[in-house]
């Protein structure tokens, strides 16, 4: 049950058993941490944000919802929420390519290139990159402007947290999203630390 580090537009990975409780926590507050499973024994599969959309109807996930797989198998059961409730499921990954776009000429480090290391510290490949369930992540839809979508300020506070169990065995990697250009961390674009606790 020890805390563990998701540092600063870094990276970290873990395996999960069935029954299993996960805590990603906004420790410092408006920070979004892109977010991944897998199923333990299969890497091809993994929990479908599209999968997600089609069993649950709704594209934001609430407490007593399960996330579940290309498999269409429950995969991440979301148990409590003290934050306010926003998150994603729409965004992809930032990756090299978007921050190139924004007109970055060097390389900025990113969520896709993040899971890759992090599941490399835990001597995984992954076969495909999935879209991430982006925790904390304010990525609003008006309806009165034809069903637009905008990049808006993360809106947990420090020491809010999410709760989910695991539903199979599984391995779970995070991002703490290192975005400094578009504000989806906070109006200052200032990328903090996050912690998980599997017990």
């Amino acid at each position: 049950m020890t805390q563990q580090l998701i540092p600063a537009r870094g990276y970290a990975a873990a395996r999960m058993k069935k029954g299993q409780t996960l805590k990603v926590i906004n420790t410092y507050g408006q920070q979004v941490i892109d977010f991944w499973a897998f199923a333990d024994t299969d890497m091809t599969e993994y929990m479908s944000m599209h999968h997600t959309h089609a069993a649950l109807l709704k594209i934001i996930p609430a407490v007593g919802d399960t996330l579940v797989t290309t498999k269409r198998r429950g995969i991440m059961t979301i148990l409590e929420d003290t934050t306010p409730g926003i998150h994603d499921t729409v965004m992809p990954s930032c990756d090299r390519y978007r921050y190139q776009q924004l007109g970055c000429e060097e390389y900025h480090l990113n969520c896709k290139d993040n899971l890759e290391m992090a599941l490399d510290d835990i001597d995984l490949k992954r076969p495909v990159h999935p879209a991430p369930f982006n925790l904390f992540m304010n990525i609003p839809v008006s309806d009165v402007d034809n069903n637009s979508i905008s990049w808006q300020p993360c809106q947990a506070s420090a020491g809010e947290y999410i709760l989910m169990r695991a539903e199979i065995d599984c391995v779970v990697a995070f991002s703490s999203c290192p975005q400094d250009i578009v504000p989806i961390n906070g109006p200052n674009c200032e990328i903090v630390d996050t912690h998980f606790v599997i017990s």
